[in-house]
Formats: C-alpha cells, structure tokens, sequence
C-alpha cells in the first residue's frame, strides 16, 4: 500500500506544478512584496487610476519578480532556497514591466521605429513570460505559446488555408511587447483590474473563515441524507465556486475536508475524488465570478458583466443538479447511509453563528444589480467583509489577518495572471494572421454545413486546445479559435461562447491532463486515471447542456419570457435526470440493459426543442418510471 502511495505521490508530482517553501527572511521578504503587490492591484483599480499599459507594466512586473521566486525551474531544483539565476530572471522580469511603466508614452511617439532597447527588452520581457507560465500555469500553455509564435513566423510553410505570408520578427516583437496588443492586450488589462480584486474579494472571504462556514452549511443540509459526504462535497464546491477561480484551488479547499469523509462512509476512494474533482469543476462557470472568464467574455463580446453573470446562472444549476442527481443515484445504487444526525452541526446554529460570512456577496450581488461597475462592486465587497466580519469575535479580521489576506491574494493571483499574460501572445498572433477564420472555415468545411456535426467537432477542439490549461487560459483559447466557427454558422456570439467555455472547463476532468482530478487523487490516494474517469462519468449528464442551450438560448436566459419558457426549463432538468438515471443504471433498483436504452431515449425527447417532443419525453418518462416502479414494487414497500 506504502508502494502504491509512493507511485501515486510521484506520479502527481511529474505533472502538478512545483512551489519553493522558503522561510526565514527571504519569507517575510516576498511576503512584503506580495503585500505591495495586493496593494498595488487595490489601489490602481479603486482611488489611483492610471493608464492601462502603465497598470499593466507593474503586472507584469510585480508577476514575473514573484514568479521567479517562489517557482523553481524544475522538479529538482531546489525548493529551500532561491538559486542565483532565478534571482536574475525575477530582477530582468521586474525591469521588464518598470520599462513598459516608464517609456510608455515614448513607445507611443515611434512604436513604428522601436530602438535598440526596446527590442531588447520585448526579447527579454517575451521569453520571461514564456519561462514564467511554464513554471507556474504548466507546460501546456508554454508550448501553445511557442506553437504560435513559430506560426507568426513561418506562416508560408504551413498547408493549405492556414499557410500565410509570415511576419518579420522585429513586427512580431512591437505587437508583443510594444503597443496594447500582445503582453499588454485586453486579456492583461482584464487580469490586472477584475480579476486581480476579484481573487482578493475571495481571499479577504476565506480569511474571514467563509470556507468552515461553507462545508458546515452544507453539512447541515445534506451530511444525513444517503451518500451524504458527497452531497456535502457538490453542495460546498459549488458555494466556493461562486468565489473560486480555480477549479484545482476549489480541490485543496473542500477535498481536504470532503474526500476523507466520503472515504469514511464507504465510498472508493477513487469515487471519493471523483466526486470532489466533478465537483469543483463546476465553479469554474458559477456566477458571479465564474472561474474569472466572466470578466474576459464581457470585454471579448463586448457586453455587460451583468448579463454574463445571469446568462450563466441556470447552466450552473444544471450542472451542479447533473452531479448531484449521479451522486444520489449512485448512493442509492451501493446503499450508503449518511452521518449520524448527531454529529451533524445544527443549520440554525451554522446561520446564527457564521451566516453573517456570506453578506459580502449579497452586497457584491446587490451592487452589481443596481447598475454600477465589477470593480466598483468588487472593491465595496472586499470592504463589507472587513466591517461585516468584525459582528463575531471567531471571524473578526484585524490588521493580521488583512494583510495575510493580502498576502494570499499576491500569491493566488500568480498563475492566473501570468497565463492570461501568456494567452495575450496567442490573441495577437491570432489577430495578425487570422488562424481563427481558418479553423472556423475548416470546422464549417468538415460538417457540411451540418451544426450538430459543427457543434460536436467544436466540442472536440474546445476539450483538446483546454487540457491542461487554468480555467481564464481555457475561455480565451477556445473563445479565440473555436467560437468563430458556430458564429459562423448563425450561432449567436453569447451561446457561441458559453458552449466553447462549457466543454474547455469539462478539460480538467478528461485525461490525460486531467489538472483536478490529479489533485483530487493526491487527496484521495488513488489512481489519477481512475479518478479522472470516474469523475468524467460523473459529468457526463451535463454534456447535453451545451447542445440545448445552442438550440434554445432561453436557457442563457436569452429573450426568456416567463411562464412561456418555463416547459422548456422543467423538461431540460428532467432530460438531464433521464440521462443521469440512465447512465447510472440505477433508480430505486438495477435496471436492465433495455430500461437503460428507454431512459435514454426519454432524455434525447426531451433534449429536442419542440413542445411535441417534449411532451412525448415527458409521457414517456413518466410512463418508464412507473414501471420500473412496478416492477420493482418489493423494494418500494420494503423502503
């Protein structure tokens, strides 16, 4: 068993990212950095605002002076201490972004006649960032980097629609490094303002102790129920995902806590991590933050952040219900009871006690609903959790734990920041050679014109382009390359969009880079593959959702008129419980191979947007569970 722990911890630690643990002064050293860093990230997006490549040159800087201290170069290096080279490259990082923050307005006076300088620093500051995410967001995205820099390149020795005439690298640097395209793009400044105060807002919660409020509520509602740990594990994920911008982050903070006491009730521990890996997944496209990609996609479609926020709502829920619905089924299916009612916290308690933690999103909620900005939102949030805190002596945050917050925040945004530095190098290739029409032009091409064959060869690209990806990097890539293809096809941009984000998030549980499942399996101690899988099947009701919503954008709450609409949304909950009842094999009992075929086909009835057949699925549903019921009718007496 020892063996088999040892294989597994060495197998995660091949494919999970390394992070030096360094004390003493060195510690309080870039603690004080970091601090400055949260600090800098507060002020330029509240009282001080400044020019946005000027905001982004002290990014990028304070990113890449971080990164290069506490990320080692490999495996193997060491994690102690800071080696003398990785103390070169934070200081070339730093100078990096301090050149862009100071020489911004002389870029603007001859960004067509760039000098020595510049080009040395654009070499120096683009291999930098290249080295950085490598480190600290994975090789995947580095390697997508490189792809696409050779492309820009050496565009004339590619085939077919994708061959174009190629780009001098002196262009390729001034759009990189020089201008607001490239390292300082859209996807840079929306890193340096929403999504650097949103991961504060969420680190400011946690250090209020909202994660314990979190696991104890959810505790309350379901740890009695059957299956009851893993109930725990869906219900907590999800509420983390609404502050979470990472679906491997949402594994450390509820697995911890969840996959132990799955493994304690019964379940397999390979199950176990499954559960949380599906789990936390899901925050990755729960509102308000949605793994950070809200923020991107309102700046990419240029719309509001507030019918982003809404026109995800309903497929979290579906997604969440789609989990929850197998986890229950599959409780039922090996008959495990829950906890001991006793050793259960009691809900008024949890409410009395900490309920006051979960007003800062009301407020962040209420903020953005009465019109103002994310940021403006974000920033009154932050604030109410400090005052709001201070209602309990257990929770009250002082100047230590403000600044431990900070902290944090400094830190947690790292490879978030420097991936979406790093995706801004495949948007301005994107941009210069127009790679994204050509794929779109091929998936139009291979479907026929056919959209549920585009849709499907779009899911494909999304799930292949995102593996390995964090969950900011997995919407830009896939919005960039694959979403032209459906819009294309008629599709509207808002939908387009959704159903590439859907699929890349579903990334981190498809081997054979599986990012949450591996850190799942670390917690778990089981096979990283079996609980990719697993945790695979546990979403696979879900996979429907991104179709219907294609074929019915009501469910984006687009042109949702009630109650004309609500048929549509009641029969896609229960197409998603079909299609779960089916793949489980299990409703009250076992079913036969045949009654598994049925309630598939009561799903695909009730997938299809047309009132007949969702009136037929519905018939039908109704119909096959009344004899299963029936069939079954020892069990339900005995029950």
């Amino acid at each position: 068993m020892k063996k088999q722990e040892k294989s597994i911890q060495a197998r995660l630690a091949k494919k999970s990212v390394v992070k030096r643990q360094l004390g003493g002064k060195l510690n309080i050293f870039i603690t004080v950095i970091s601090i400055c860093f949260a600090g800098m990230g507060i002020w330029t997006n509240s009282f001080g605002v400044i020019m946005a490549m000027r905001q982004g040159g002290l990014f990028v800087g304070f990113l890449l002076f971080l990164i290069f201290l506490l990320y080692p170069l490999n495996n193997r290096a060491p994690v102690d201490r800071v080696p003398w080279y990785d103390w070169v490259f934070a200081v070339l990082g730093a100078l990096g972004g301090l050149y862009t923050y100071f020489f911004v307005e002389s870029f603007n006076l001859r960004a067509l006649e760039p000098n020595t300088l510049d080009y040395i620093f654009a070499v120096a500051t683009v291999l930098l960032v290249l080295e950085a995410s490598r480190r600290s967001a994975g090789k995947w995205i580095t390697i997508l980097c490189i792809f696409f820099l050779i492309y820009a390149l050496f565009g004339p020795l590619f085939p077919g629609v994708f061959r174009h005439r190629g780009f001098k690298i002196q262009r390729l640097l001034v759009r990189m490094y020089l201008v607001d395209e490239g390292i300082y793009g859209i996807i840079t400044r929306v890193a340096a303002s929403y999504i650097f105060l949103f991961i504060l807002f969420g680190c400011f919660l946690k250090e209020s102790g909202v994660a314990k409020f979190f696991n104890d509520f959810a505790l309350s509602l379901s740890g009695g129920s059957a299956g009851g740990p893993a109930k725990v594990a869906v219900i907590a994920s999800a509420i983390t995902g609404t502050i979470s911008g990472s679906g491997v982050a949402n594994v450390a903070t509820t697995g911890s806590f969840t996959i132990p006491l799955m493994k304690k009730t019964g379940y397999e521990p390979h199950f176990a991590g499954a559960v949380e890996a599906a789990a936390s997944s899901g925050g990755l496209f729960m509102p308000p933050i949605m793994g950070t990609a809200a923020f991107v996609m309102s700046e990419l479609l240029g719309i509001s952040y507030l019918k982003i926020l809404i026109a995800g709502a309903i497929p979290a829920v579906l997604y969440y219900f789609a989990v929850f619905s197998e986890v229950h089924l599959e409780a039922l299916r090996v008959n495990l009871r829950g906890l001991n009612r006793e050793d259960l916290p009691k809900l008024k308690e949890v409410i009395l006690k900490k309920g006051h933690l979960a007003l800062p999103l009301v407020v962040l909620v209420y903020t953005l609903f009465s019109g103002r900005s994310p940021l403006f939102a974000a920033f009154m949030a932050l604030l109410a959790t400090v005052v709001i805190s201070q209602i309990n002596k257990e929770t009250r945050m002082g100047p230590k734990k403000v600044l431990r917050a900070m902290d944090e925040g400094g830190r947690t945004i790292l490879s978030v920041g420097i991936a979406c530095v790093a995706c801004g190098i495949i948007i301005g290739v994107i941009s210069m050679t127009g790679v994204g029409q050509a794929l779109a032009h091929n998936i139009i091409y291979l479907s026929g014109n056919n959209l549920l064959l585009a849709l499907f060869f779009t899911m494909v690209a999304s799930i292949f382009l995102s593996m390995g990806l964090p969950g900011t990097a997995v919407y830009i890539i896939t919005a960039t390359v694959c979403a032209p293809a459906l819009m294309g096809m008629g599709v509207v941009p808002i939908v387009s969009h959704f159903f590439v984000f859907y699929f890349g998030c579903l990334s981190n549980l498809t081997p054979p880079v599986a990012l949450a499942s591996y850190a799942a399996a670390g917690i778990a101690k089981s096979n990283p593959s079996k609980v990719a899988w697993t945790g695979l099947r546990l979403t696979f009701a879900f996979f429907i959702v991104p179709y219907i919503i294609v074929y019915s954008p009501q469910l984006l709450l687009q042109g949702f008129q009630f109650p004309r609409h609500m048929l549509l949304l009641a029969t896609t909950f229960l197409a998603v419980f079909s299609f779960a009842v089916s793949e489980r094999g299990y409703l009250i009992a076992k079913q036969k191979p045949l009654e598994r075929i049925l309630f598939f086909i009561s799903s695909c009835l009730l997938i299809y947007p047309e009132r007949i057949s969702d009136i037929a699925g519905l018939v039908f549903f109704i119909v096959l569970v009344f004899i299963h019921l029936k069939l079954n009718r020892a069990k339900v007496k005995n029950g």
